[in-house]
């Protein structure tokens, strides 16, 4: 049974507490700039007084176009105390990814880095939007970093046009932004997922389900008021949220918060800010260890690195070179989870770590496995993972349909396979769908080709997933040419660089005459794995 640290109330609440219990205390350090827990609030504040003065207000969706940066959680925070829905949007997207998703959710605001401004601006004819606002992520660094800052975080761009600088709402004295009567069931966030097929779709996720999954968290994790966490994963993405965003809201500690992975920064906050918790993907392990001079660095304090299998496995044999590496801190595969249940459904017990498996259900987490005719199975046999919790999202975004098929009475079907054994333990063995795993990213075949599509060489395509020894998988392309024209695969593939975030790009094309198709005219994906060359 969980009992929350603080009661029953939105994490932007916590965060309040913490603003009025330890006003001082950092709770993001910035490449040395420590930002403390008074300044933060007062900064989302700032920016809830913004939004409501441009008439945002509740059940509005508000996108976030940027990398980890301090404007990420001020932001966020901001967005929700307004009762306002945080939507994130991958930095990675291409001008077609971020149209469609700012569309489908029908932003009223975007917070942007300037770099990403010009993305926005060239969608403004298919999705307006009146209020975009510019970061920089230079804005708050310290004058003399203690970590190595890369170039573009450290260069300062002026605002660009169109947009208003997000430092310069937030510094100014606001007016107490309104604090609106908030239910826990409330629609705080829109993260996009495809869910098991399809176009991505917008998870309807709650004040609850986050303030749930995080003490789940922390419970599991054990994260503690005095623990110093290393954020380096993606805050757009669920899991990198839980771990630099809400566990910092929830348990008060303090989060050294870094732009994007960069191997030496990450020894360098290890030692110099005394980081006691990671969590990391497999590869980012392999990139520290690599990075010349890492054995001078004293990574004393660091006493767990919990990992995830993204890009390369975590097996027991790497993490037992980690744990050597880093003052045999503890090393764990981190556990299973998905966008729609707000992640941390399954994690490894710190004390009863099993290799192999992906951990054990959550404190008021069901797991069942079904076989195809929706029946349990037994004990260590294979079938479909499903779901029950206080975490599960509320549906998808304006599509009923796609709900109903995925949601049914409390429970969430994965599409995903995978097996329970007699302790508990879940093993997740692959997918029942057609999405495609790149480095742990999500890619969604209709994504990629209603990009490819728009090529003026390409007639039909259709795209799989095809096994790749360091990223998992790769996407490889289908094409068959319109009339009369002709595909030029080298070109094709440059042309989807410029189109499509890099790890949707096809790494390899095949042409053919037609495509395998049903009577009705659905291509049958499956069939294409016949064909592969």
């Amino acid at each position: 049974m969980l009992n929350f640290r603080h009661g029953e109330q939105p994490l932007h609440e916590y965060l309040r507490h913490y603003a009025r219990t330890q006003p001082d205390k950092p709770a993001i350090v910035w490449y040395g700039r420590e930002i403390s827990y008074a300044e933060l609030d007062a900064a989302s504040d700032a920016f809830a007084a913004e939004l409501h003065r441009i008439g945002v207000g509740k059940g509005d969706r508000v996108a976030l176009f940027m990398q980890n940066c301090p404007q990420y959680l001020m932001a966020h925070f901001g967005i929700q105390k307004l009762g306002a829905i945080v939507s994130p949007c991958s930095p990675m997207f291409k001008a077609h990814e971020f149209a469609y998703q700012v569309g489908d959710l029908g932003a009223k605001a975007i917070v942007a880095a300037d770099h990403l401004v010009p993305i926005v601006l060239s969608v403004r004819d298919r999705v307006p939007v009146q209020h975009l606002y510019s970061v920089r992520y230079a804005d708050f660094l310290p004058d003399t970093p203690t970590l190595r800052v890369p170039d573009e975080v450290a260069e300062r761009r002026p605002t660009p046009e169109g947009s208003t600088d997000f430092c310069a709402v937030i510094a100014r004295v606001p007016a107490q932004p309104p604090r609106p009567t908030l239910s826990i069931d409330d629609v705080a966030l829109m993260t996009y997922t495809s869910g098991t097929t399809g176009m991505p779709k917008g998870a309807m996720l709650t004040y609850g389900n986050a303030l749930y999954k995080t003490a789940v968290g922390a419970d599991m994790f054990r994260i503690r008021q005095d623990d110093t966490v290393l954020a380096v994963a993606p805050l757009y993405h669920i899991a990198g949220m839980i771990c630099g965003l809400t566990l910092l809201a929830y348990t008060g500690a303090t989060v050294v918060l870094l732009n994007r992975m960069d191997p030496l920064a990450v020894l360098q906050a290890i030692e110099r800010h005394r980081v006691t918790w990671w969590y990391a993907m497999a590869p980012m392990m392999v990139a520290v260890m690599n990075e010349p001079g890492a054995e001078r660095f004293n990574l004393g304090t660091l006493q767990t690195t919990m990992g995830t299998s993204f890009g390369i496995k975590l097996t027991e044999e790497l993490a037992q070179r980690w744990s050597r590496f880093a003052n045999d801190c503890l090393v764990y595969e981190a556990g299973y989870g998905l966008s729609e249940t707000h992640t941390n459904d399954v994690l490894m017990p710190r004390d009863a770590v099993r290799w192999g498996t992906n951990g054990v259900p959550g404190p008021g987490v069901e797991v069942k496995i079904l076989d195809t005719d929706g029946n349990p199975v037994p004990t260590g046999q294979t079938g479909e993972i499903v779901l029950r919790s206080a975490g599960v999202f509320k549906g998808y975004w304006n599509k009923p349909e796609a709900t109903a098929e995925v949601l049914r009475q409390g429970w969430v079907h994965t599409g995903d396979i995978g097996k329970l054994d007699a302790d508990g333990y879940l093993t997740f063995i692959g997918r029942v769908k057609e999405m495609i795993k790149v480095s742990g990213f999500s890619v969604f075949p209709e994504e990629v080709e209603a990009i490819l599509i728009l090529h003026p060489d390409v007639g039909q395509v259709a795209v799989i997933g095809v096994p790749d020894p360091d990223k998992g998988e790769v996407v490889k392309a289908f094409v068959v040419p319109k009339p009369g024209r002709q595909v030029d695969m080298p070109e094709l593939v440059a042309w989807s660089r410029e189109n499509m975030s890099h790890y949707k790009v096809p790494r390899a094309v095949q042409l053919m005459a037609a495509l395998p198709a049903t009577g009705t005219g659905k291509v049958l994906r499956r069939l294409l794995r016949e064909v592969t060359v």
